[in-house]
């Protein structure tokens, strides 16, 4: 249960942290932090959280992230509906929270967008909903391919949650004016139930666009990655915080060793 614990924890801190500075302080009057800050508060919380808890679970956060390193052969398929559950729950909690600060300033209207993500009449620049699907399988897809990449036994140690905290930073400096940046299907459930029924009815397009992203991603990673067969082949989660080996994993439970960056 510590592994799930992690990740609902870590979940709710990236949507208040990236989603929280979107809809509390990117529009602040004379001080708001703007497209650039919301794209790094959304970095800083998956770094951060990489290096608090990702030694726990491996600080995926993220329903895509944890189909794509499945798919890289990377976590065991047993674990994915546990840790989706556990990402999802995380996100709405924090979105409840965000609602109930964000609600306590006058003329606050959750309808107006509340972080969420959308196409058409509800994307930022109001791109259309081909423009919004191809934005977010692209950027999952590359998001994974660096996820893998940094996690990689042969890539420096020490500076994964770095490298993978300014991937997403980049990744919503691109896209949020396309679909205000989702990539991640529990932080667009997250605000999406809050933000009105328009939100709820375009949140297909963020979970299917981002898990086939990841898929891609995986895919690419494996052929450009591949390597020769290790005699005791290495299962890294997502942030490279935790090595589980796969006579572990078959074992009982999931087996975990710290490993250093």
């Amino acid at each position: 249960m510590k592994i799930y614990g992690a990740e609902f924890l870590g979940t709710f801190w990236l949507v208040m942290g990236g989603c929280g500075s979107a809809v509390l302080a990117a529009a602040f009057p004379e001080l708001g932090i703007g497209l650039h800050g919301v794209a790094l508060a959304f970095g800083l919380s998956v770094l951060t959280m990489a290096y608090a808890i990702g030694h726990i679970s491996g600080c995926h956060l993220n329903p895509a992230v944890s189909i794509g390193l499945w798919a890289g052969g990377r976590f065991p398929a047993r674990e994915l509906f546990p840790y989706i559950v556990a990402q999802v729950a995380g996100g709405i909690l924090a979105g409840g929270v965000l609602y109930a600060i964000a609600s306590g300033a006058p003329g606050f209207d959750s309808a107006n967008g509340f972080a969420a993500n959308g196409y058409g009449d509800h994307s930022p620049g109001g791109y259309s909903l081909l423009a919004g699907l191809l934005s977010e399988v692209v950027m999952t897809t590359f998001f994974l391919l660096i996820i893998l990449g940094v996690t990689d036994q042969r890539a420096p140690k020490g500076f994964a949650p770095v490298a993978i905290g300014f991937a997403l930073t980049l990744i919503h400096l691109i896209s949020i004016p396309v679909t205000n940046t989702s990539v991640n299907p529990a932080r667009s459930t997250a605000v999406a139930v809050f933000a009105g029924d328009w939100a709820v009815g375009q949140l297909w397009l963020f979970w299917i666009a981002p898990i086939a992203g990841a898929l891609l991603g995986a895919a690419l990673y494996r052929v450009i990655g591949a390597q020769a067969p290790l005699s005791e082949p290495v299962d890294a989660p997502a942030y490279g915080h935790v090595e589980r080996r796969q006579r572990q994993v078959r074992g009982s439970g999931v087996g975990r060793e710290q490993a250093q960056h």
